[in-house]
């Protein structure tokens, strides 16, 4: 029988190991770190492209001490606004230097994914920094190597990509809902670590989070989602599925986190009970794994506006104005 482990935050969880699934074992990986004092990887990963080690860059804004309580908008707003600032600085770090960063966003649904994305990407110059949600595989690409739909969505030199749900979904949603076969998932089990390693050696920094919530406040969020018309898009009918199937999601999130947690590319759990907090989180350790300096820039002087005497504007009234209700 499978021990149970009970976590930092009193929940229990089965034992990390295929055995818990009553499926064949795969080579145990190395683990990151985490909050709830998991064995940390045998080695760092590397932060730097070409595989080159770079020493540890600390972001240059310091969060204040954390607290499990909620935090104050007025509060998230202004740390919010300087890790924000950072991020500029970073991006334009990885366009000047030619810098290739993909950072994967995966979790429980409801855990604040989204909302961390939308935090990060939305100082961001769009044309460096995208962000790639990809939609059910179509009849044509259920017939490709599973990771070349993804392939196609690494950054150039430059270039910066969040991946909102990645090549993990057959990990999760498509083993607990057995949308593939038991060849398919093992398959992915083992490929995934080397498929990760093909991505670093070509000069790509990798990076991946997986955003934890409790089952109350997720429960509490699904709710308040049923409840919120302007939100109500967000639940699915797979999201209520994942509540009536709990274990079943924990017991391939731990398979996945002890193959697919290399040293090269370790999985690094976010906290995401208390939103704003989680949010600060992940950006403040993002900054820290990227090597970024400050880009220094030419000082440039706005010019006159053009000057044309004979050059008459239409009338307004010519024009067609959408009608002024505020």
């Amino acid at each position: 029988m499978a021990k149970k482990a009970t976590s930092g935050n009193g929940r229990t969880s089965t034992s990390r190991t295929a055995a818990a699934l009553g499926e064949k074992p795969v080579t145990r990986r190395a683990r990151p770190a985490s909050d709830n004092g998991a064995a940390k990887p045998a080695s760092k990963p590397s932060a730097r492209a070409g595989g080159k080690k770079a020493a540890r860059v600390e972001p240059r804004v310091k969060l204040k001490e954390v607290s499990p309580k909620k935090m104050k908008t007025k509060e998230f707003e202004e740390e919010l606004a300087k890790l924000q600032l950072e991020l500029v600085k970073m991006l334009d770090w990885v366009r000047e230097s030619g810098h290739r960063l993909v950072v994967v966003m995966e979790g429980r649904d409801a855990a604040g994914k989204g909302g961390t994305i939308k935090r990060i990407a939305d100082p961001l110059n769009p044309r460096f920094c995208r962000v790639t949600a990809l939609p059910a595989p179509n009849d044509r690409e259920k017939t490709q190597w599973y990771f070349q739909r993804y392939v196609e969505h690494l950054p150039a030199a430059g270039e910066m990509v969040i991946f909102d749900r990645s090549w993990y979904n057959r990990a999760g949603v498509e083993r607990v809902m057995g949308f593939c076969s038991d060849q398919e998932y093992w398959d992915f089990i083992r490929s995934a670590p080397e498929f990760e390693r093909m991505i670093i050696r070509s000069g790509i920094q990798l990076v991946k989070y997986w955003f934890s919530v409790s089952d109350d406040e997720q429960e509490r969020r699904f709710k308040n989602r049923l409840r919120d018309r302007t939100r109500r898009w967000k639940l699915s009918p797979m999201d209520l599925e994942s509540r009536s199937r709990w274990i079943e999601y924990s017991k391939a999130k731990d398979v996945m986190m002890e193959n697919t947690s290399i040293p090269e590319s370790p999985w690094w759990e976010v906290d995401a009970d208390v939103k704003k907090r989680a949010r600060l989180n992940c950006i403040h350790h993002l900054l820290s794994l990227v090597p970024y300096q400050e880009v220094e820039y030419p000082k440039l002087k706005l010019p006159k506006r053009q000057e044309d005497p004979g050059y008459k504007r239409p009338p307004k009234e010519s024009l067609n104005w959408i009608p002024a209700k505020y």
